[in-house]
C-alpha cells in the first residue's frame, strides 16, 4: 500500500508512504555518528537528480514525551539520501516539501537496522565498478562529462575509471584475485594494448613497482618531454597519424609518443626544411641533417672572422643602443613596462643582436667550399653548426721549392708567379731529377693533419706527465688559464688547459646586489688586478710566471672566487650536493654574513609574512619584543622590526654559517682569510716587483 503520510493519522508498519522532505529528521539512534563526507552527499545528489531515489528511506514516526505523534518522521535508514535532497533544496532544484518515498518501520529497533544496513552490505568490487563505467560509455554512448553529472563525480574521475575498465580482462581478474594492487593496475592502464599489458605482466620480476611497470610498457615509446617530441610538437605528430599515450593517474607531462619511427621522420623533415632555408640564404656548398651531431665527421672546421661593420650598420647599432638605454633608464622604476614600450624594447634588442652577428663572418671562399650540419639540440631546438670543410674540398697547399719557387699541382712557378715549363728559368733542357732533388721538393711540404694529430697527441701525453710532476708550474698553468679567460676578450683561445670558468650573473637573482658593499669590494679587487695585467694576452704567461707565490695564490683565489655559485633555484633539485658543498665552503672560509647583509624591509622583512616577522624578532630579542609588534599592521610591523634588529646580528637560517664540528679555535683561525694575500690594495706597492723586473 502506498499513501501519503498526511492523509492518514495512523500508518501501519511496512507501509510505503510519501513524506514531505521538511517532515524528515535524523534519527538519534542512527549508527553513523561520523558525518557523511561532502563528496558522498554530492554524489548522492547527482545520482538522485538523474535517476531519482532508487532505495526507499526507512522511517518511524516521531512521538513527543506523551507518546503522541508530532507529525515528523525519524530516518533510520537513508540519512545520506535525506541530506542529498536537502542539498538539492539549497540549490533550488526541488522544494523543501518534495515528497520522499519512505517505508514505515515500527517493529524493529532503529539502532539495529541502521547498523545492519551498514555492516551486512558489501561494496562493489572496484574492478566491477571500472567495467560498468566503461560499459556505460560503450553501450549508452555517454561521454565522461555526462556520466560524471549522473554520478556526482568529476569527468576526470570518470575517465580514470573507464581507462581502468579497459585494461586487459586477464589483468582485471588478477586484480580481483588480489595478485595486483590498484596502483599496479593503474600503471598497466597507461596503454590500451592488451597484448602489451599481458606481455609485461608475464615478464615481471619480483619488482612490481608501478614505475617499473610504466617504464616497461613505454620503453619503446618517446616521452613528450623528449627533445624530438618538443621539436615536432603534438599537433604535427597527430596530424601525421601518430598516437599519443596519456597517463591519467600520474603527471604524464604530455604523455608518450607511440611511434618513434614516425617521430624521427618528422624531425628529419623539419630539420631539412630549416637547412634548405639557411643554405639558400647563406650560400653554403653543402648541408647535412642529423638528429644527433656526427662527432666523428673527421672534417676540418673554420670559424668566422672579425669584420668591420658598415657605416650604415654602425649608425643603426648606436641609435638602437641609445634608444634602448634611454627607455631602460626612463622605466627602471616601473614594475612592468607598458605594452608598447615592452614591444619596442624587444624590437631594439633584436636589431642590436642582428647587427652584433654581423661583427663576425666567414670568408666567401669558406662558404663556397664548406658546409654545415643542422642537428637537433638537447633543448628541442634546431642547432646549426657551420664552417666544416670536406677533405675533397680542401684547397691544395702550395708546395715550396728551391730558390723561392713553388710547386702547384705539379707545375713549378718562380717567385714572380711565372710558370717554369722546362724546369729552369733559363729554358734549358731539364734532366731527370735525382733523389736529392726529389727530397728537396718534399722538404717544403707540410706534415699531414693525421700525422700532426698523432705527434701532438704524444706530446700532450708527455706534457700531462711532466706537468703532474711539477706542482709549481701546474699552478702557473692553471692561473694563466683562468686569468686569460677572466681578463681578456678572446682569452679562451690563449691557453692549452681545457678549463672553463663560469660566472653566474647574480643581479638576475637579487635586485640591487651589485650596489652592495660586498659587490663594491669585489669590483675594486678585480679592478686592482686588471690594472696590473699586461695589455696583450700574449704577454700574460710571462707575467703569471714572474709572480711571487703569495701573489700567484691571490690571483688564483680571485679567479676561482668569480666562479662560485651558491644560488638556490627551485627547479634545480639535482644540485643538492653542490649546495651542501657551498655550505662546507662557507664553513671552511669562516663566512660571516653579518658583515654583508642585514634584515631590512626591502631585503627581507617586507617579503615575509607577519607570523615570520614576529618569529624573527622573538628569536633575536625575546618574547617581550615580539609582543610589542604583534598587533601592528604588516608595513608598520616590518619597519619596527628593522629598527629592533639593528645590531643583533640576526640572520635567516639560509645565511647562517655553521662552525665545523671538528675545528678547534686554532684550526678555525688557520682557515681565516689572509687579507694581506687576498686583497691587492692591502699589499705593498712593490708586490708585483718580480713581474716588473
Amino acid at each position: 500500500m502506498t499513501t501519503t503520510a498526511n492523509s492518514s493519522p495512523t500508518v501501519e508498519n511496512g507501509a510505503t508512504v510519501f513524506i514531505p522532505l521538511n517532515k524528515l529528521k535524523k534519527h538519534s539512534k542512527n549508527a553513523r555518528k561520523t558525518p557523511h563526507s561532502e563528496a558522498s552527499i554530492e554524489a548522492k545528489a547527482a545520482s538522485i537528480a538523474a535517476k531519482g531515489i532508487l532505495q526507499n528511506l526507512v522511517v518511524e514516526p516521531e512521538r513527543d514525551s506523551a507518546g503522541e505523534p508530532t507529525g515528523y518522521y525519524l530516518v533510520s535508514i537513508g540519512e545520506g539520501r535525506r541530506l542529498a535532497q536537502l542539498l538539492r533544496v539549497k540549490r533550488k532544484q526541488i522544494k523543501k516539501t518534495e515528497a520522499i518515498r519512505c517505508v514505515i518501520d515500527t517493529a524493529n529497533d532503529a539502532a539495529e537496522i541502521s547498523l545492519d544496513e551498514n555492516v551486512t552490505r558489501e561494496n562493489l568490487h572496484p574492478a566491477d565498478e571500472f567495467e560498468r563505467f566503461r560499459e556505460l560509455s560503450d553501450d549508452s554512448g555517454w561521454g565522461a562529462e555526462e556520466i560524471a553529472a549522473r554520478f556526482g563525480v568529476t569527468a576526470h574521475v570518470v575517465k580514470q575509471r573507464m581507462r581502468l575498465g579497459a585494461v586487459s580482462p586477464k589483468l582485471l581478474q588478477v586484480y580481483r584475485d588480489g595478485e595486483l594492487t590498484l596502483d599496479q593496475l593503474m600503471a598497466f592502464a597507461i596503454t590500451d594494448d592488451h597484448a602489451r599489458q599481458e606481455y609485461v605482466f608475464d615478464n615481471l620480476s619480483y619488482n612490481r613497482d608501478p614505475s617499473t611497470i610504466r617504464r616497461d610498457l613505454t620503453k619503446s615509446n618517446v616521452a613528450a618531454t623528449d627533445r624530438r617530441a618538443a621539436f615536432v610538437g603534438a599537433h604535427a605528430y597527430t596530424e601525421a597519424g601518430g598516437n599519443i599515450i596519456r597517463d591519467l593517474f600520474t603527471e604524464d607531462r604530455g604523455g608518450f609518443y607511440e611511434d618513434p619511427t614516425l617521430l624521427d621522420r618528422l624531425v628529419i623533415e623539419k630539420l631539412e626544411g630549416i637547412a634548405e632555408q639557411v643554405q639558400e640564404a647563406e650560400g653554403w656548398k653543402w648541408v647535412s641533417v642529423h638528429i644527433d651531431f656526427p662527432h666523428a665527421h673527421g672534417m676540418r672546421r673554420s670559424y668566422p672572422h672579425p669584420v668591420e661593420l658598415s657605416e650604415e650598420d654602425a649608425v643603426t647599432y648606436d641609435a638602437a643602443q641609445d634608444e634602448l638605454d634611454r627607455l631602460t633608464s626612463e622605466y627602471e622604476s616601473h614594475d612592468e613596462l607598458p605594452d608598447d614600450v615592452d614591444r619596442r624594447c624587444g624590437e631594439l634588442e633584436a636589431e642590436i643582436e642582428r647587427i652584433d652577428a654581423l661583427r663576425h663572418a666567414y670568408e666567401a671562399q669558406e662558404i663556397a667550399s664548406g658546409g654545415m650540419f643542422v642537428v637537433l639540440s638537447h633543448d628541442g631546438q634546431a642547432r646549426i653548426e657551420r664552417g666544416f670543410i670536406r677533405a675533397e674540398d680542401e684547397a691544395p697547399e702550395p708546395a715550396a721549392a728551391e730558390d723561392g719557387e713553388t710547386v702547384i699541382d705539379g707545375v713549378r712557378v718562380n717567385g714572380d708567379g711565372e710558370i717554369i715549363e722546362d724546369g729552369n728559368e733559363d729554358g734549358g733542357d731539364v734532366s731527370e731529377p735525382d733523389a736529392e732533388v726529389e727530397d728537396a721538393e718534399e722538404d717544403g711540404k707540410p706534415l699531414s693533419d693525421s700525422l700532426i694529430r698523432d705527434l701532438t697527441a704524444h706530446r700532450t701525453m708527455a706534457l700531462r706527465l711532466a706537468l703532474g710532476e711539477q706542482p709549481d708550474m701546474a699552478l702557473v698553468a692553471v692561473v694563466h688559464t683562468l686569468a686569460a679567460q677572466t681578463f681578456y676578450r678572446g682569452g679562451s683561445e690563449a691557453h692549452c688547459l681545457e678549463i672553463r670558468p663560469t660566472s653566474n650573473y647574480l643581479a638576475a637573482h637579487a635586485d640591487g646586489i651589485e650596489d652592495t658593499a660586498a659587490a663594491k669590494m669585489l669590483a675594486d679587487r678585480h679592478a686592482g688586478w686588471a690594472s696590473d695585467m699586461p695589455r696583450e694576452v700574449a704577454d700574460l704567461w710571462g707575467f703569471i710566471a714572474g709572480l711571487d707565490h703569495a701573489s700567484l695564490m691571490a690571483l688564483l683565489a680571485h679567479c676561482a672566487s668569480l666562479t662560485v655559485n651558491a644560488v638556490k633555484l627551485p627547479w634545480e633539485s639535482s644540485k643538492r650536493r653542490a649546495h651542501e658543498t657551498a655550505d662546507m665552503l662557507a664553513t671552511a672560509v669562516a663566512l660571516d654574513m653579518t658583515a654583508h647583509w642585514t634584515p631590512t624591509v626591502r631585503a627581507y622583512l617586507g617579503r615575509i609574512t607577519k607570523a615570520h616577522i614576529v618569529a624573527t624578532v622573538r628569536e633575536a630579542l625575546g618574547d617581550k619584543a615580539a609582543e610589542r609588534i604583534a598587533d601592528l599592521k604588516k608595513q608598520a610591523m616590518a619597519e619596527s622590526a628593522e629598527q629592533l634588529l639593528v645590531g643583533t646580528g640576526w640572520l635567516p637560517p639560509v645565511l647562517r654559517t655553521e662552525r665545523h664540528a671538528g675545528f678547534t679555535d686554532e684550526q678555525s683561525a688557520a682557515f681565516a682569510p689572509d687579507v694581506d694575500v687576498i686583497a691587492p690594495e692591502a699589499q705593498s706597492d712593490d708586490h708585483f716587483a718580480v713581474a716588473a723586473e
